[in-house]
C-alpha cells in the first residue's frame, strides 16, 4: 500500500531535483503538475487494467468503458510514456506535448490548467544539459511511486499530500506564499462559522489554491453543494484547479480573473448569488481600483477619470461607500455581501485588524453594514498565523436576512488560545472548537474572551468596532510591596560597592 508519508517522502525527493537551481515558487509548479500526471497515468493504468479482464481483452468493448471515465489520456499523455524517454533530448518539449493533450481531452474539467507552465523553459532550467539531467531526475524520482487507487490508503491521500506540499511552498514562500494558501486551522474556523449544508452554493471570491473552499466542501459529508471560486493569479488558479480535481470535486467552477474589476460569478448579468461565501482576501490591497480606472472611458470633456466612484461598477457594490484606493479590504467585502443570498446567506471574511478601526470612507462603510443590521460578530485571531507577516487578523462573520440586533465580539488572540510555533503561530482543536461554541452560545459576556454588544452600545462607540472596546481582557496586576523594592535595591548597592572595592584591592595589587 502507498501510504502519505510514501508521498510526501517522493515529493521531498523531487525537490531535491530543484533546490539550488529555481526558486522554490517556481518549481513547486513542476512538482505538482508532475504529481498530477502520475496520478492521472495510474488511474488510467488500473482502471484499463480492470476492463481487460472484465471484457476478456475485447479492445473495443475496453476503450468503450475508457470513454466514460472521470478524465481521458492517450498513450503519449501518459508518465509512463514520459519515463520511457526520460533521456530524449527533447523531454521538456514532449511533457510540454503530454499536458496539452491532457487538457484538450479534458477540456470540460482540465481546459487550459497548464498553461502558466512551460517544461522547456529556459528561463527556469538554464541551458538544454542542465534541464534535460533536472527533468530526468524529476520523472525518476516518480517513477516508483504507486499511485493507483486500489494502492492508496485512502481515496483523500492523493489530495491531502498536494495540499500538505502547497502548505510547505507557502512556508518557504514567506509573504508571497500568502498569496496562495490559507493555513489549514484557519480554514477550518472560517468553515465552521458558516456551517455549509446540502444544496448551498458555496463560493470563494479570492481562492487561492482551493484550501478553504474544500474545507468549506467537507463540512457536507455528502457532498450536495455546488463550489465556486476566482482567482487572480494564472498559476495559482491552476493549483486550484488541480487540487478540487484530486479531491474529487470534479463539478467546481473556477475562474481566473479579478474578481473585483471583472467578476466571473455573473447570471444573466448580475452577480450570483450564493448561501455560503468565504475568504482571505490579500491584506488592504493597494490599488484594487487599477481595473475599473483603466476600462473607465472618458468624460464629456475628454478626460478619463483619476479617482475612482460608484459609478464606474456596473455591478453597484460600492453605492453603500467606495474604500480608498491603498486599502482594498472593503472593497472584496462589498463584493461578497452583494454576492450574499438574501434570505439565507453568510459569510466569513479574514481581514486586518485596521477594518474595525480605520476612518474616512472606510468608517462609513463599517457605520452602514451595522445600520444594515449585516454584521453578525467578528473574532480576533493571535498573531503571527499566516504566511510572511506577523499582523494579528480577526474573521468577520456577516449574515443576510438577521433579525438579532447585536454583535458578537470574541477576542481569541490572548495566551492560553493558541499554541506557540516557532517560526509561526498554531490554532488548535480545541482552539476551534471555543471559537465555535462562544459563536452558537452567544453568551452575553464570557470573562477576558467575548462580549454580545447592541447596535445602541455601537453606536455610542461611533461604530468604532476594535475588539478591545468591548472585550475586556485586563489582567490585574499583583500589588507591589515598595518597602521590600527599597530593601532589595539597599542590599544590590551595598553588595555593589563591596565588588568593587574588592577589585580596586586587585588593580593595586597589579599595579595597575
Amino acid at each position: 500500500m502507498t501510504t502519505r508519508n510514501d508521498i510526501e517522502r517522493v515529493l521531498w525527493k523531487a525537490c531535491d531535483s530543484f533546490r539550488g537551481k529555481i526558486d522554490s515558487s517556481r518549481y513547486k509548479d513542476y512538482i505538482l503538475s508532475m504529481l498530477f500526471v502520475k496520478y492521472l497515468s495510474d488511474v488510467t493504468l488500473e482502471r484499463r487494467a480492470l476492463y481487460m479482464e472484465q471484457y476478456d481483452g475485447d479492445e473495443r468493448r475496453v476503450e468503450r468503458a475508457m470513454s466514460r471515465e472521470r478524465f481521458s489520456l492517450d498513450r503519449e499523455s501518459t508518465f509512463d510514456y514520459l519515463y520511457e524517454n526520460r533521456t530524449d533530448t527533447e523531454i521538456g518539449q514532449k511533457i510540454n506535448v503530454a499536458l496539452s493533450h491532457i487538457e484538450d481531452h479534458n477540456s470540460g474539467k482540465l481546459r487550459n490548467v497548464f498553461r502558466a507552465i512551460d517544461f522547456n523553459s529556459q528561463v527556469d532550467f538554464g541551458d538544454v544539459r542542465e534541464k534535460n539531467a533536472t527533468l530526468r531526475n524529476l520523472l525518476e524520482d516518480f517513477h516508483d511511486l504507486d499511485l493507483r487507487p486500489g494502492q492508496l490508503g485512502s481515496a483523500d491521500i492523493i489530495g491531502d499530500a498536494y495540499e500538505y506540499m502547497i502548505a510547505n511552498f507557502a512556508s518557504d514562500a514567506g509573504k508571497k506564499g500568502g498569496e496562495f494558501f490559507t493555513p489549514s486551522q484557519v480554514s477550518e474556523l472560517v468553515a465552521s462559522l458558516v456551517k455549509p449544508q446540502e444544496n448551498d452554493r458555496i463560493y470563494d471570491p479570492t481562492c487561492g489554491s482551493g484550501g478553504l473552499l474544500l474545507k468549506a466542501y467537507k463540512k457536507v459529508p455528502s457532498g450536495k453543494v455546488a463550489v465556486y471560486g476566482q482567482e487572480l493569479n494564472a498559476q495559482t488558479w491552476a493549483l486550484c484547479t488541480m487540487n478540487m480535481f484530486l479531491h474529487g470535486v470534479d463539478d467546481a467552477r473556477i475562474w481566473q480573473g479579478d474578481t473585483l474589476s471583472n467578476p466571473q460569478n455573473l447570471e444573466d448579468d448580475k452577480l450570483m448569488k450564493f448561501q455560503v461565501v468565504v475568504a482571505n482576501p490579500p491584506f488592504s490591497l493597494d490599488k484594487w481600483d487599477s481595473g475599473f480606472l483603466s476600462k473607465a472611458g472618458p468624460d464629456e470633456k475628454g478626460k478619463k477619470p483619476e479617482k475612482m466612484t460608484a459609478a464606474l461598477d456596473e455591478h453597484h457594490r460600492f453605492d453603500w461607500g467606495v474604500p480608498p484606493s491603498s486599502k482594498g479590504d472593503y472593497a472584496f467585502v462589498l463584493h461578497m455581501l452583494n454576492s450574499l443570498d438574501a434570505e439565507n446567506g453568510r459569510m466569513a471574511v479574514v481581514l486586518p485588524h485596521g477594518v474595525l478601526f480605520r476612518g474616512a470612507s472606510e468608517g462609513k462603510i463599517r457605520k452602514q453594514l451595522i445600520e444594515m443590521n449585516l454584521r453578525d460578530a467578528g473574532s480576533g485571531l493571535p498573531a503571527n498565523l499566516f504566511y510572511g507577516t506577523g499582523i494579528p487578523a480577526c474573521i468577520l462573520v456577516f449574515k443576510k436576512g438577521r433579525t438579532r440586533d447585536d454583535v458578537l465580539f470574541i477576542d481569541a488572540s490572548g495566551e492560553g488560545n493558541y499554541e506557540k510555533g516557532k517560526n509561526q503561530n498554531l490554532l488548535r482543536d480545541s482552539d476551534i472548537a471555543r471559537s465555535v461554541s462562544t459563536y452558537e452560545a452567544r453568551e452575553a459576556k464570557v470573562d477576558k474572551y467575548s462580549y454580545r454588544a447592541s447596535r445602541a452600545e455601537i453606536r455610542e462607540n461611533d461604530y468604532n468596532l476594535n475588539i478591545p472596546r468591548y472585550v475586556d481582557t485586563f489582567e490585574e496586576e499583583e500589588l507591589v510591596d515598595i518597602d521590600e523594592v527599597k530593601r532589595n535595591i539597599a542590599s544590590i548597592e551595598a553588595e555593589l560597592s563591596q565588588v568593587r572595592a574588592q577589585m580596586a584591592k586587585y588593580m593595586e595589587e597589579l599595579g595597575l
